[in-house]
């Protein structure tokens, strides 16, 4: 057979892809991810190092933590179906996607299948023609210092998980697990459920009136708050202190109760309301830049409702059929091509009015942001429309693909530009304010409304018209509510909004965001309720214990500093072996193995597993206990299994109580006699 060049991707949808774009005398062949990794279990470990004490880790922590790769037993087929297509092979090009794990794939691809043929490393971040061209006329060779990252990362991981794990396992219950960024998330859920147990609620009243002209039409009526009584402003729930329900600043703020607001409500409907002041402001709203990993997955989850391992899973549908560049990136640079096409089809579609005179350049606010060198946006000079997407890869990957065709655009068009209208109504020693927001030019807003957690918030919620007013107008009072409220506790973490805190801290990188959310829901440490991420009853215990006993490695600071040095390793600027020794030996710090150590001397079973809500009071002898077949409620005599779908902010001492003396009455069931 006459020899060839051997190119080798990922999967099978991007061999298929590229195949397309290649000339003839190439061949593209898939990986199927990984070929080789760490051992997984014991089977996996070679027989002549089964005896080894560090072999049960996959990393020689006694030699200069040298990783033990092997070839899965579901991989070794594949790999002898890629060395038989390598035995005609003139030329092989590694073409694996062009972040750290993909140059990783390619570093093991190097040294499981070792070719005696010329290797050249293939870099592209979108799959189109032109890309594929570039290419294969500019390879370059792996590039070793990304493998290191890669490899660090994956030994650190490793380490943190075999080591705290098992610890969990001896002290609390099986089966419990311990992440390096896993346990960091979960510490993020646990405090914000915390603050939702400490919560206080208070209660207080507003005023809520309707305004329209002295003899006016209903087209004239506007709606206002009560701001003011005399020099006092009216308290709103921003005033008061969460943990105790108080107000914050008790002596110079207004709290009304219900006769107090019922009284004011009679004084607004029998005053003489009038205008006393209208202030107009210009505003100017700029797009948001194009969609980087981590503004994909928050986006994807407000609008789309998708978790974000769904988001990506269909973003790498989308890159591998050729319709968008690289999903997992930090950079929101577009290239000039990007440039180009967008400008081309705004100036075609929208108008020349909507098309500034300069392209937009965004500004990455991601150190170290290096994972690939673009924003996710449509691939190619021109953009494909979004009904050719869902004519070929169905209704999700098309709403994506919209969204991201959408932001692109948006990203280069013209500022929104318009006017914010204050108001302010008196009536006798009462203030009230209305604000209104009219849109005199849409600009971007035509093509692309930013998400808020709200999902409401459309380019028709983006108006809010007052009618025209002037100083001094006399007005009606055509109805005045008494409106009563109460403080809301701190929102629980969604998908997308743990992703956003992640990447605010520093913590993960975009390859990593979706698998972290994924690990924290598939390890029994959290479950949704609609969209929110409630930690379970386990991890706050288990947050407890890692809190205690490995302090350093559960902070944020550090756990961000960590990725910051995977960055510097995978610029060359640091050694990783150093990096790994500190990480597990110490340095001026405790290292893994110590803390693990003292762990096993230090951790109580009995207290690990028990903890108090602060809801349930300093006197309560009811506690939560972590069992071997989950959490239940003791009081010392009484037992209670907790509902599964229980938020812990559910349960105060009430709660418990009733939970406690249902299951003392309903005996035990021992079976059905026949």
């Amino acid at each position: 057979m006459a020899s060839k060049n051997l190119v080798i991707v990922e999967s099978p949808t991007k061999a298929r892809t590229i195949s397309k774009f290649l000339p003839k005398g190439y061949e593209v062949v898939a990986s199927n991810g990984h070929i080789r990794d760490l051992p997984n279990n014991a089977a996996e470990i070679p027989a002549n190092l089964k005896k080894e004490a560090w072999a049960r880790l996959g990393v020689n922590i006694e030699d200069q933590f040298e990783a033990l790769y092997v070839v899965p037993k579901d991989k070794k087929d594949h790999v002898k179906l890629l060395k038989d297509r390598l035995k005609d092979a003139s030329t092989v090009y590694l073409a694996t996607d062009g972040d750290r794990e993909g140059e990783s794939i390619s570093w093991h691809l190097v040294q499981t299948l070792k070719p005696k043929v010329p290797i050249h490393r293939m870099v592209f971040h979108e799959i189109t023609k032109e890309a594929i061209q570039e290419a294969l006329e500019t390879p370059r060779s792996i590039d070793e210092n990304l493998v290191k990252a890669q490899e660090t990362r994956r030994i650190v991981d490793r380490l943190f998980g075999y080591e705290v794990s098992p610890l969990l396992w001896k002290k609390m219950a099986p089966g419990l697990s311990a992440g390096r960024v896993q346990s960091v998330a979960v510490r993020l859920l646990v405090e914000r459920e915390r603050q939702r147990i400490r919560f206080k609620q208070a209660n207080f009243f507003s005023i809520k009136a309707k305004f329209r002209y002295e003899n006016g039409s209903p087209e004239s009526e506007f709606e206002a708050d009560l701001t003011h009584v005399g020099s006092q402003r009216v308290a709103t729930g921003k005033d008061f202190d969460p943990n105790t329900g108080a107000l914050s600043n008790g002596a110079s703020i207004l709290r009304l109760d219900e006769a107090r607001a019922k009284a004011l409500k009679s004084q607004l409907e029998s005053g003489r309301p009038r205008v006393e002041s209208v202030e107009e402001k210009a505003f100017t709203s700029r797009p948001a830049a194009p969609f980087v990993t981590s503004t994909l997955q928050q986006e994807g989850n407000r609008k789309l409702k998708l978790s974000a391992r769904r988001t990506m899973t269909l973003a790498q549908q989308l890159y591998e059929n050729g319709f968008i560049t690289y999903m997992r990136t930090d950079s929101t640079t577009l290239s000039g091509e990007a440039l180009g096409a967008a400008r081309t089809l705004i100036e075609r579609d929208f108008g020349k009015e909507y098309l500034p005179a300069q392209p937009r350049q965004y500004v990455t606010k991601v150190k170290n942001a290096q994972e690939a060198h673009e924003a996710i946006r449509p691939a190619g000079n021109e953009f494909t429309a979004p009904e050719v997407v869902r004519a070929q890869l169905g209704e999700e990957a098309f709403r994506l693909y919209q969204l991201i065709w959408k932001r692109t655009v948006a990203s280069q068009m013209e500022d929104a530009r318009g006017t914010f209208v204050n108001v302010v109504v008196a009536a006798d020693d009462l203030r009230l304010r209305a604000s209104g927001k009219t849109i005199e030019f849409p600009g971007y807003l035509r093509a692309y409304v930013e998400g808020e957690d709200d999902p409401d918030a459309e380019l028709a919620d983006q108006e809010r018209v007052l009618p025209k007013l002037q100083n001094g107008q006399s007005l009606t009072t055509q109805q005045a509510d008494a409106l009563d409220k109460a403080t809301q506790p701190t929102p629980r973490y969604t998908e997308g909004s743990l992703i956003k805190e992640l990447e605010r801290l520093g913590i993960g990188r975009p390859s990593t965001w979706a698998t972290i959310v994924e690990l924290v829901l598939s390890r029994s440490y959290a479950f949704k309720k609609g969209t929110a991420l409630v930690p379970t009853f386990v991890a706050m215990a288990v947050v407890a214990v890692l809190e205690k006993n490995f302090e350093k490695l559960l902070d944020y600071q550090f756990t961000a500093e960590l990725e910051d040095d995977l960055d510097e390793i995978s610029r060359g600027d640091s050694r990783n072996k150093e990096y790994l020794h500190r990480f597990y030996f110490g340095d001026d710090f405790p290292g893994l193995r110590e803390r693990v150590t003292l762990g096993e001397k230090s951790i109580d079973p009995r207290e690990a597993c028990r903890f108090v809500p602060d809801s349930f009071g300093p006197d309560s002898n009811v506690e939560v206990r972590i069992g071997k077949y989950g959490p239940f409620l003791s009081d010392g005599e009484r037992r209670a299994s907790l509902p599964e779908d229980m938020a812990p902010d559910e349960l105060d001492a009430a709660k418990a109580e009733e939970l406690l003396s249902r299951s003392s009455n309903e005996g035990d069931t021992l079976g059905i006699h026949p």
